[in-house]
């Protein structure tokens, strides 16, 4: 079971009576840009309170953030505690035990010796398909008298001056942020009572293994151990070394309050938002209720990332385990994770986000748009290199240093074939996800009414990118760079990456709609007159959505044209969501209903899994029966020992983009907003009882219970708020 705080996570389980968990911190990145584990521990305790027959529970204490595991026989109780500190990068075990007792704790490292990674294990890394060698450089791991320092130091040469070359920027080279140089990343172990024990080798899953021991010193009925974890990117490994102490200094002076704040932070997470359905019951043999809990247990595994310097990844976030474990086809190291380590994914990371909004979890968000931001002068600069205009351009696929992905980019690329581009038949022209992020800031914006100041240069030059780089391609192809009606051409473009070679496509046609109408109704004191009139003509040379007909019904189009279909997704729903242009209470809401009821592409590629958003659509279309079929087929069990373990679908395990979309669904399902307007129930089942909180625009919270399809009690925050709510007609 996962467990969590700050940015780190765990995997905590029990295994021949034997207490073991993984250790990850976000923002561990290698030369290939893998994102590994810092090791595992492996505690034994003597005499055993886990052995067979005795009783025995593990239980992830949800409302206060830790495990805890107890066991033994007779006079014997034993409990164990494993938590971490949200407010430092400490991760702490408790034993106490009605008997005197021994530990044995374990440090285990399969990163030994340097090693070529196999050809699949690639795919953890930058590197993915690619015939290049790819060497995984070993940590250091060392006693330091009775303490273990694990630490791994980047080599000079990594995967960012691979594609720095690739993308012929080497004479921008030293302008470009490179997140890679010199990152170094480890910690110590170490506990009061114990002392160093040696080593050890054996063999767990597919991996061989070094362990590095340290016992107590005498038996006791409590014992201790901490994992102190730091991530730098430090001049020197001197410079490392003096911030873990610092990390260990700090750590110390604050002990004595450190597990009271912790569950101090997740009381106050849970009482913040919540969404319990048919409790009364709370039968896991209730597909309602199994919907209710998994969202609860998966908003707190995005709980576990809520300060790191980097998004929670979609393709496990800081949970994944053994591979093999989740396909036998996986026969690799308990650091692989299908998709990268150090490749962000947008369409994914979005659906990881958006929840965020109405669950009022907003000091989680900065991971995700800060990365944007701190990419920005990136962007743009590759824009400037390639075509000599403004605007920051973002690629579907984005490493951690702002540039696309080096497999993705294209292996076997065309003489003289325009190096900004991506060769690539699924991502070729896929910029317009920087959008959607853009989105989720002006909607930071409106829910908490904070500042969102830092973020408008990358408002800014996101919709300024598609502006200029389409009248560059048109004054390219001939002598006019807009259209008879002064539109933009936004061709060649992408719907996702379904529809291909399109032009105007339905995601970028609205996401510039949306952003730019959103960015001219900001306060006054965000822009000047001057500014507001440049996005004012910038909107009007947005083109207009399309439309055609099918099954004798207007739909919306996933463009005007385009040469091929390759992909599983519905890009012509994107209006829907994210971008809001259709919607209960909205204007022709029919229309994008006869879209998913009568398309026959968007029929076509109906799926729960992974990233598909179907549930999503159908909540703010209001189509219930179809909402509430498609969240239970989304949230309900994994099938695995932990319910939110969802995957692999498209992506891994546990696949995060899966539980997100879920997660919006349920929140779609229950509440609406338009401005200031409030939509409560717009597509909830009568026989879902639920109890929820809820955040909307304007600083306003709404909670309340639904019994039977009727809402028998509603509280709104503030009063004054009340008005703006709507309820279903009768």
């Amino acid at each position: 079971m996962p467990c969590g705080g700050g940015d780190i996570g765990l995997n905590v389980w029990v295994e021949n009576g034997e207490i073991l968990f993984y250790l990850s911190r976000s923002g561990t990145f290698d030369e290939n840009n893998l994102f590994p584990k810092l090791g595992r521990v492996r505690l034994n305790l003597q005499p055993n309170p886990f052995t067979a027959g005795a009783k025995f529970r593990q239980e992830l204490k949800l409302k206060e953030g830790y495990v805890e595991i107890t066991g033994g026989e007779g006079r014997q109780a034993t409990m164990v505690k494993v938590w971490v500190d949200v407010f430092r990068p400490v991760v702490q075990v408790e034993v106490n035990s009605s008997q005197p007792i021994r530990v044995e704790a374990s440090y285990e490292n399969w990163r030994t010796q340097n090693r070529e990674l196999l050809a699949g294990e690639k795919f953890a890394t930058s590197l993915k398909w690619s015939k290049l060698k790819a060497i995984q450089y070993k940590d250091e791991v060392q006693p330091l008298g009775n303490d273990i320092l694990f630490y791994h130091r980047n080599r000079d040469s990594t995967v960012f001056d691979l594609t720095v070359n690739q993308q012929h920027l080497i004479k921008v080279k030293g302008q470009l942020i490179n997140p890679l140089h010199n990152l170094t990343y480890g910690g110590i172990m170490r506990g009061p009572n114990m002392v160093w024990a040696g080593t050890s080798s054996g063999k767990y899953s597919q991996a061989d293994y070094t362990a590095y021991k340290l016992k107590s010193k005498t038996p006791a009925r409590t014992h201790q151990l901490q994992m102190y974890l730091h991530v730098d990117q430090a001049t020197t490994l001197t410079e490392w070394q003096a911030g873990l102490r610092q990390i260990i200094r700090q750590a110390e002076a604050g002990k004595k309050n450190a597990f009271r704040n912790t569950q101090k932070w997740w009381r106050q997470y849970w009482d913040r938002s919540y969404v319990l359905i048919n409790t009364e019951s709370a039968s896991s043999a209730d597909a309602a209720w199994q919907v209710g809990r998994n969202y609860q247990l998966f908003r707190y595994m995005l709980g576990c990332n809520a300060y790191g310097k980097y998004p929670t990844k979609f393709n496990g976030g800081l949970f994944t385990y053994d591979p093999v474990f989740v396909d036998a086809k996986y026969p690799f190291s308990p650091d692989h994770r299908q998709w990268g380590g150090g490749t962000f994914t947008a369409q994914n990371q979005r659906l990881v986000y958006w929840p965020m909004l109405k669950s009022g979890d907003f000091d989680l968000m900065p991971p995700q748009l800060q990365f944007y931001r701190r990419l920005l002068p990136n962007a743009e600069l590759r824009t400037n290199v390639y075509w000599n205009h403004p605007g920051a351009s973002f690629t579907e696929q984005i490493e951690n240093f702002g540039l696309p992905n080096f497999a993705e980019y294209g292996l076997d690329r065309p003489a003289g074939f325009d190096p900004g581009l991506e060769h690539n038949a699924w991502l070729e022209y896929h910029w317009d996800t920087a959008l959607e992020i853009c989105l989720m800031v002006l909607d930071l914006e409106r829910f908490t009414q904070q500042d969102i100041t830092p973020y408008l240069p990358l408002l800014e030059s996101c919709v300024n990118f598609f502006d200029e780089h389409y009248q560059y391609l048109a004054g390219r192809r001939g002598a006019k760079k807009l259209d008879q009606n002064g539109h933009l051409v936004l061709y060649p473009g992408t719907a996702a990456e379904t529809f291909k070679m399109a032009n105007n496509a339905a995601p970028t046609v609205a996401g510039m709609q949306t952003v730019l109408s959103r960015l001219l109704e900001l306060p006054a004191t965000y822009a000047s007159t001057e500014k507001r009139a440049r996005w004012q003509e910038m909107l009007k040379r947005v083109p207009t959505l399309s439309f055609r007909e099918m099954q004798g019904h207007k739909t919306i189009a996933p463009a005007k044209t385009w040469e091929r279909k390759q992909n599983t997704e519905i890009p012509q729903l994107y209006p829907v969501f994210p971008y809001g242009m259709y919607g209960i209470g909205k204007p022709d809401l029919e229309v994008a209903v006869n879209t998913w009821k009568y398309d026959t592409d968007a029929i076509k590629n109906r799926n729960y899994t992974s990233w598909h958003q179907d549930n999503i659509f159908c909540a703010r279309l209001g189509l219930t029966a179809e909402a509430a079929a498609i969240t239970i087929q989304k949230l309900q069990d994994s099938g695995r020992r932990f319910p939110a373990f969802w995957g692999p679908g498209h992506d891994y395990v546990p696949d995060h983009n899966w539980g997100g979309s879920g997660m919006i669904g349920v929140q779609e399902m229950l509440m609406q907003t338009d401005n200031r307007k409030i939509y409560l129930l717009p597509a909830w089942p009568l026989d879902w009882n639920a109890e929820f909180k809820l955040h909307a625009p304007y600083k306003t919270v709404v909670s309340g219970k639904v019994v039977n399809g009727k809402l028998i009690s509603l509280e709104v925050t503030p009063k004054e708020r009340r008005k703006d709510i709507i309820l279903p007609k009768e």
